[in-house]
């Protein structure tokens, strides 16, 4: 039996197992461990701030209550804020389009019942403003200035007993991140000591339009110093296991979907309490309480966090801060594809498109491995030659498996062949494919990016399957430019090999298929060239031995 073909078969069916493991880990993340400790050296949080998760959990059950919108409008985004609470209801990202409809634009955030995903915040304690408080603005209607930076959007409530709290919201030109901040002004006679909350809502449900037969994680996140990133699945949520770092005095809180996110981001320094809880029937909140510090009648305090809602944008987010760039998140071989998307994207820079830099990365990884694969081909290209002898060897042994065995062991000997040298490069090529896989399939560089013809989205699945199609049709070259197994079972499962992997890469992003076929037919021009060497060589060899 040719023990290089059924190693070849083991190895490219171990890489389909561990893409479904993996995609099982994105989908339903471990629960972290020992998260529950506090930070050596960082202050006990007040209590109010331990008893304020219960109070949200509270406050916000019920229907969604709705009032008078007021809308926003900059170069990047267009949002609505609701005056009841000042929650952000609706975001939408003005660069991206939605994925269903590319006449529209994609909404990140929003009020819908069935799809509900919102930005709330409020304060804790002394009467304070909550999400369910109704605040009062100076216009309807807010848009960013021709060159202006900034853009102001101010909500004001004022008490029975004299508190003046002001929510403002801040926009900046070309960016999604937003700053939203209370200014507590106490004019009443009694010592206030508040504490801020920040939380993110949303149901359950996994973005529209998600890709067929792929999972990929939709939930809260939480990031420290000490715990680093850590996912929290909603059904860990649903059944109480959910595992994190609860308090801390750095990192940030997410809520993670492909390709967007959206974050509170305190300062680092400042002691907070994370928190993540069910509210309702599908609905969960995952948020950060900030300790306001004590307000002494007459006196005035404010409070501010930075708040993300955009696109996984891999060169921005570490920027906006510590640890964010890990939302795009690439599992145990990050340490390879970070570094095939960094080259990928540097290609993208120079040829403005990223069907063209896939296959340009392509030709790089190819000339990377030219020398191994050579080798590699090489070996084939000696199997093949001596492909009549192992079947004479098959048939004068029968069924003695053992002297069979050990007749093969001496002709490749004999010949000085190598039978597992042609695996090489396909188990070289294995954690590339999969690292590979994992960036074109979490970098939302990708989405919605056009190649050329029909191809109008590299991060999706090819419409009409002719790029999986053409890869099945490529595999079957290489099978025959292969040595043919002695054994006729193997030899007929070879060939239906590129018509089952043709159909498992249907659901496929068409830029890894591209991938596969641009190194398919590389493969097929380099192994065609090794043969044609090789058989000139012992053509040679031999004229000599004549003479």
């Amino acid at each position: 039996m040719d023990t290089k073909r059924l190693i070849l078969f083991i190895v490219f069916s171990f890489s389909i197992l561990m893409l479904w493991e993996a995609w099982q880990k994105q989908q339903y993340p471990a629960p972290a461990t020992s998260v529950t400790q506090e930070k050596p050296g960082i202050t006990q949080t007040p209590a109010p701030i331990t008893r304020a998760a219960e109070t949200l959990v509270k406050e916000a059950g019920g229907k969604l209550e709705s009032h008078e919108k007021i809308k926003v409008t900059t170069d990047v985004i267009y949002a609505e804020i609701d005056t009841l609470g000042g929650d952000i209801r609706r975001l939408e990202l003005l660069k991206h389009h939605d994925t269903l409809d590319k006449t529209k634009r994609f909404v990140l955030l929003e009020d819908d019942p069935k799809r509900l995903y919102l930005a709330q915040t409020g304060l804790i304690g002394g009467g304070l403003p909550t999400h369910n408080t109704l605040f009062t603005a100076a216009a309807k209607q807010y848009e960013l200035a021709d060159g202006a930076n900034d853009l102001q959007v101010r909500l004001s409530w004022i008490s029975e007993s004299g508190i003046k709290v002001d929510k403002v919201f801040t926009f900046h030109k070309n960016s999604y991140v937003v700053e939203i901040g209370y200014e507590i002004n106490n004019g009443s006679t009694a010592k206030l000591e508040p504490s801020a909350y920040f939380q993110i809502t949303r149901n359950g449900q996994a973005p529209l339009g998600g890709q067929r037969f792929v999972s990929t994680f939709t939930g809260p996140a939480i990031y420290s110093n000490k715990e680093k990133f850590q996912k929290v699945s909603f059904s860990d949520i649903e059944k109480g296991k959910a595992s994190y770092l609860k308090q801390s005095d750095d990192g940030w809180v997410a809520m993670l979907q492909h390709y967007f996110l959206s974050a509170w981001l305190p300062a680092n320094g400042q002691p907070r309490e994370n928190y993540v809880k069910k509210l309702g029937d599908d609905l969960y909140a995952a948020g950060v309480i900030l300790p306001v510090g004590t307000i002494d009648p007459g006196s005035k305090k404010e409070t501010k966090i930075r708040f993300y809602a955009g696109p996984q944008e891999q060169d921005h987010l570490s920027k906006i801060a510590p640890g964010l760039g890990l939302v795009v998140d690439y599992g145990v071989l990050t340490v390879i594809s970070a570094p095939l998307f960094w080259v990928l994207e540097t290609i993208h820079r120079i040829v403005q498109n990223w069907g063209l830099a896939i296959i340009l990365l392509t030709v790089l990884i190819k000339l990377a491995f030219y020398p191994l694969s050579a080798k590699s081909y090489r070996s084939m290209a000696h199997m093949r030659e001596i492909g009549p002898k192992l079947q004479k060897l098959k048939e004068q042994y029968g069924d003695d498996r053992q002297r069979l065995h050990t007749a093969m062991m001496e002709l490749y000997k004999t010949e000085k062949v190598n039978p597992l040298g042609g695996c090489l490069p396909v188990v070289v090529q294995i954690p590339v494919f999969i690292a590979l896989y994992w960036a074109l399939l979490n970098s939302v560089e990708m989405r919605q990016a056009p190649f050329m013809l029909w191809i109008n989205d590299l991060s999706t699945p090819d419409p009409y399957y002719i790029l999986p199609i053409v890869m099945g049709i490529t595999m079957f070259i290489q099978t025959k430019l292969n040595p043919t197994p002695p054994d006729p079972i193997q030899a007929k499962v070879m060939m239906v090999m590129p018509l089952a992997m043709s159909i498992f890469f249907f659901f496929f992003p068409a830029g890894l298929v591209l991938y596969w076929v641009v190194n398919n037919i590389l493969s097929i021009s380099q192994q065609w060239y090794v043969t044609r060497c090789v058989e000139k060589e012992r053509a040679v060899a031999k004229g000599h031995a004549k003479h």
